[in-house]
C-alpha cells in the first residue's frame, strides 16, 4: 500500500518537473523570437578585457552592426552581454529602412527601447530634409528626433534655425521653438514658437512671430503662412505692413501671388503717405490695384498739421485715381463726419486725396460755426498757403444763426464760398440771388432787410454779414421788427437741420430726432442754470 502510493507521488513530480521544462523552453524560445539581438556583420577585430569594461566587447575597424530595421557603421564600438547596447564611435552612421540616415562623430544605441542618442556635427537625413545640430535624440520606435543646444534644418528650398527642435519624421512636421529663423529666397520669418510642415511647405504660428516677403512685412501670434504661395490666415493681434501702409485686425487673410485679402474684426488701414486712417470691422484689399473697401461701422480719418476729419459712412471704399499718386476715397449711405471748423451730412462723397478735394452728393448739409450750408453738390477745396473753398452747386442755401428765432439767410444757384482761419470769410453768389438778414445799426437791430440780384458778393465778420455788394441792379425792402410775419423770416426752402448736425468725433454714428435734440438742448440748459 505504501509503495504504490510512493509510486505515484514520484511520478507526479517527474511529470510537473517536465512541464515546467518544457514551459520555460517556450518562453525562452518566444522571448528570443521577440527580442531580436544586435548582430555584429563585421569588424577588423574584437577586445575584451574584464578590468577596463565589464561585459563588454571591443569592436575596432570597420564595424557593421545590424539590429531589427536598422545598420550602423562606425570605426569603433562596445557592444555588452544581455543587452542590445552600444556605443559607437568615429563616423558613425545610421541606416533606417532606407529612408533615414543618422551621421554624428558618437552614438549611443539602445536596441531594447529603440533610442539613439547622438553627439558631434549631428546629421539627419529625410528626404530632402536634413538637420544639422551638435547633440540630438532619436526615438527610432516612433521615429521622432529631438534637439534643444541650436540646430539647422535644411530642406529643398528652406532654411531653418531654431534653439530646440522636434521631427515628427512619419507627419513631416517639424516644431520649433526659441529663437526660430525660417528663410528661402522669397521671405525671412522671426519667431518664437512655429511648426513646419517639410511637404506641404506650410508654416504653424504659436506665437509671436514677424514676416517679411518681397511685398509686405506680417505680424501676428497665431496663424499660418504657406512658403510656397505667400498665402497666410493670421488669427491674433495680426499686422501687415509695408513702407506706406498698414493693415491691422483680430483676423487676416493674404495672398501674396494676387495681392489680395480681406480682414475682420477691429480692422484699422493706415495709410502713412495720404496720412489717413480706416477702421471697421470687415474689409477687403487688393494691393496691386490698390483698392480697399471697409464696411461694419467705418471710419475714415484724414489729418493734417491742424486738425482731424472723422467720417462715417455703410461703405468705404478707396482706389487710385487717373491722377498719378493720387488716391479717391468713397463713402457711400448715411455719410457724417466731423471737424473742428466744420462738420457735415450726405448720402455719398468722394475725397481725393493730394489735391485734398471733398465732393459731397445726395442732399449734403455743412456746418460751420453758426453757419449751415446747402446744396445739390458741394466741394471743399483745401490750400495751405491761400483760403479754403467751398462750391456749392445748384440749389445753395446758407442760414446764419443769429439767435434762436433770428436766422440769417442767403439763397442762389450757384456759391462759391471762401474760408480764412477756419472762419466763412466771404461768399460769392452767382444767379437767382436772394439774402434775408437783420439789419443793424450800431449794436441795435433795425429789421430785417430782404434783396434779389442775380449776382452778390457777401462778406462776413465774427459769424454775421458785414457787407453786401449787389454786382446787378438789386431789388429789396427792409421792414422794421414790430411788421414782420412768420412768412417774412424765411426765404422759400429755408430748412433749419440742426438735430442732424455731428456734436464731436463719436456723435458721427448717430442721427438724433427733433425731439432727441430738443431733450438734450433743454437738459444743457437746465446744468446751465
Amino acid at each position: 500500500m505504501h509503495a504504490v502510493s510512493y509510486h505515484i507521488k514520484v511520478t507526479f513530480k517527474k511529470r510537473k518537473w517536465s512541464l515546467l521544462f518544457i514551459f520555460l523552453i517556450l518562453s525562452f524560445f518566444s522571448f528570443s523570437q521577440e527580442k531580436k539581438r544586435v548582430e555584429i556583420l563585421r569588424a577588423g577585430s574584437l577586445e575584451s578585457n574584464e578590468r577596463i569594461v565589464a561585459n563588454a566587447q571591443r569592436l575596432i575597424d570597420s564595424v557593421l552592426i545590424s539590429h531589427k530595421n536598422i545598420l550602423m557603421w562606425c570605426d569603433s564600438a562596445y557592444t555588452y552581454t544581455g543587452t542590445n547596447r552600444v556605443d559607437a564611435f568615429g563616423r558613425v552612421h545610421i541606416k533606417q529602412d532606407d529612408t533615414l540616415h543618422l551621421y554624428a562623430n558618437r552614438v549611443y544605441y539602445d536596441g531594447d527601447i529603440n533610442f539613439a542618442r547622438a553627439w558631434g556635427k549631428v546629421r539627419l537625413i529625410n528626404k530632402s530634409t536634413t538637420i544639422h545640430t551638435d547633440t540630438l535624440d532619436y526615438d527610432l520606435e516612433q521615429n521622432i528626433g529631438y534637439y534643444d543646444d541650436n540646430g539647422i534644418i535644411v530642406d529643398s528650398t528652406t532654411t531653418i534655425t531654431s534653439v530646440i527642435g522636434k521631427y515628427f519624421i512619419n507627419d513631416d512636421l517639424m516644431e520649433l521653438y526659441k529663437q526660430v529663423g525660417i528663410s528661402n529666397d522669397d521671405f525671412i520669418l522671426y519667431g518664437d514658437t512655429v511648426s513646419y510642415n517639410t511637404q506641404t511647405k506650410r508654416i504653424y504660428i504659436k506665437g509671436p512671430t514677424t514676416i517679411n516677403d518681397s511685398v509686405n512685412s506680417l505680424y501676428t501670434e497665431n496663424g499660418w503662412y504657406d512658403s510656397s504661395t505667400g498665402e497666410a490666415e493670421l488669427l491674433k493681434k495680426s499686422v501687415i505692413y509695408n513702407d506706406n501702409q498698414e493693415i491691422s485686425a483680430k483676423y487676416l487673410k493674404y495672398n501674396k501671388e494676387n495681392e489680395m485679402g480681406k480682414a475682420r474684426g477691429s480692422v484699422r488701414i493706415t495709410d502713412l503717405e495720404n496720412r489717413s486712417i480706416i477702421l471697421g470691422n470687415n474689409a477687403e484689399y487688393d494691393d496691386l490695384l490698390e483698392i480697399a473697401m471697409v464696411t461694419d461701422s467705418a471710419v475714415y480719418m484724414t489729418y493734417d498739421d491742424r486738425d482731424t476729419l472723422y467720417l462715417h459712412a455703410d461703405t468705404l471704399r478707396t482706389m487710385p485715381d487717373t491722377v498719378p499718386d493720387e488716391k479717391v476715397v468713397f463713402a457711400y449711405n448715411k455719410v457724417r463726419f466731423f471737424r473742428n471748423d466744420i462738420q457735415g451730412i450726405c448720402d455719398s462723397m468722394m475725397y481725393f486725396t493730394r489735391d485734398s478735394i471733398i465732393q459731397l452728393h445726395k442732399f449734403p448739409v455743412l456746418w460751420s460755426e453758426i453757419h449751415q450750408l446747402s446744396a445739390d453738390v458741394i466741394e471743399m477745396k483745401q490750400y495751405t498757403n491761400a483760403p479754403d473753398e467751398l462750391h456749392m452747386t445748384r440749389n445753395s442755401f446758407i442760414i446764419s444763426k443769429q439767435d434762436s428765432a433770428m436766422f440769417d439767410q442767403i439763397k442762389g444757384k450757384n456759391m462759391i464760398g471762401y474760408i480764412i482761419n477756419n472762419e466763412l470769410n466771404n461768399i460769392e453768389v452767382d444767379g437767382n440771388g436772394q439774402t434775408l438778414y437783420y439789419a443793424k445799426e450800431k449794436e441795435d437791430i433795425i429789421g430785417l432787410n430782404r434783396a434779389e440780384s442775380s449776382r452778390i458778393s457777401i462778406r462776413f465778420k465774427e459769424g454775421q454779414i458785414y457787407t453786401i455788394s449787389f454786382l446787378k441792379a438789386p431789388e429789396g425792402e427792409l421792414k422794421p421788427l414790430l411788421e414782420l410775419s412768420e412768412e417774412d423770416k424765411k426765404l422759400s426752402g429755408f430748412e433749419w437741420k440742426i438735430h442732424l448736425r455731428p456734436l464731436s468725433k463719436h456723435d458721427i454714428f448717430e442721427r438724433r430726432t427733433r425731439k432727441e435734440t430738443k431733450l438734450m438742448t433743454d437738459d444743457n440748459s437746465k446744468e446751465e442754470l
